[in-house]
């Protein structure tokens, strides 16, 4: 590749990741409000059913289908079991957990995935990475705090939620270049539409929507969709050891909101946690780069 392209291409990943995480955070702030009066899976369905149309009508404008044999593929299913699984939970755990220890915890999820490759997909991960992994997983456990006076075990939720965005993550890999991100978002949000209809008709909760719910609903998909369209885009351009670490800008704008807008102000634990969490994963991007770096080399 021209390494000018190359360049190219990583500030443009480098921007959609920036820009996703930021729509992620006030997706999650409109989410929150969400949940303080909505069923759970009402609001899932809400999210898939009127984000679906937007990808549906994108892959049409770039001249493709989608209901096509590819939706089918091995690897669409697994991301879309994923899919169905984080969001279920991410869902839960908004409702019930500040935003700031949400947010905090999700930053694993590079190094879950990372863990995941490697057990799973024989990704060579050398002793340096696995002890950065253990740091990260052991700032997780500080910020949910299992067993102590802090510990709420609601915060499992974002655990779940870690797990299935991995198995998106990594399922995504797999996925061939010839589908479109419109398609596999389109896909993603179809499968989570499905989740939010079983979820109703299992329980038998739907609410009536107010206008202020409404417009909050709004919110959510709105800035959700956008959000969903650049992260997928962004896994998809440039490096992904390039790429990847602005992720946790997310942290940042959950911090800033759930301050702002919610009143919540992170303790010294979460802090330390976060920044051990943080701090192992761009430790073991760098060395993933310098690894490829090195290959490429010899």
């Amino acid at each position: 590749m021209n390494p000018s392209h190359a360049s190219s291409q990583n500030l443009r990943g480098i921007f959609l990741m920036v820009a996703s995480m930021a729509l992620f955070g006030v997706e999650d702030m409109f989410l929150k409000w969400a949940a303080e009066g909505l069923p759970l899976g009402q609001i899932i369905f809400v999210s898939g059913a009127f984000g679906l149309p937007v990808f549906v009508v994108m892959a049409r404008a770039q001249g493709r289908r989608v209901f096509v044999k590819e939706a089918l593929q091995p690897a669409v299913m697994a991301r879309n079991i994923g899919e169905m699984v984080g969001s279920a939970a991410y869902v839960a755990a908004l409702a019930t957990v500040p935003l700031s220890t949400v947010s905090a915890v999700l930053q694993a999820m590079p190094l879950a995935v990372t863990m995941a490759a490697a057990v799973f997909m024989q990704e060579q991960v050398g002793w340096r990475r696995w002890t950065a992994i253990a740091v990260g997983f052991a700032g997780v456990l500080i910020v949910i705090r299992p067993g102590l006076e802090g510990f709420r075990p609601e915060a499992l939720y974002v655990l779940i939620t870690v797990a299935g965005l991995t198995l998106r993550d990594l399922a995504s890999r797999r996925i061939p270049a010839v589908v479109t991100t419109a398609q596999v978002s389109a896909w993603g949000l179809m499968a989570v539409t499905v989740l939010g209809a079983g979820m109703m008709a299992a329980s038998g909760s739907v609410q009536a929507v107010t206008p202020w719910q409404g417009m909050v609903l709004l919110g959510a998909v709105a800035f959700g969709t956008a959000g969903y369209w650049a992260i997928t885009a962004a896994t998809r351009t440039g490096e992904v050891s390039v790429v990847a670490p602005f992720r946790y800008t997310r942290l940042v704008f959950a911090i800033a909101i759930g301050a702002l807008v919610f009143g919540e102000w992170p303790d010294a634990m979460t802090y330390l946690g976060a920044a051990l969490i943080i701090g192992s994963g761009l430790y073991s991007f760098a060395r993933e780069r310098a690894r490829k770096r090195a290959s490429q080399l010899g």
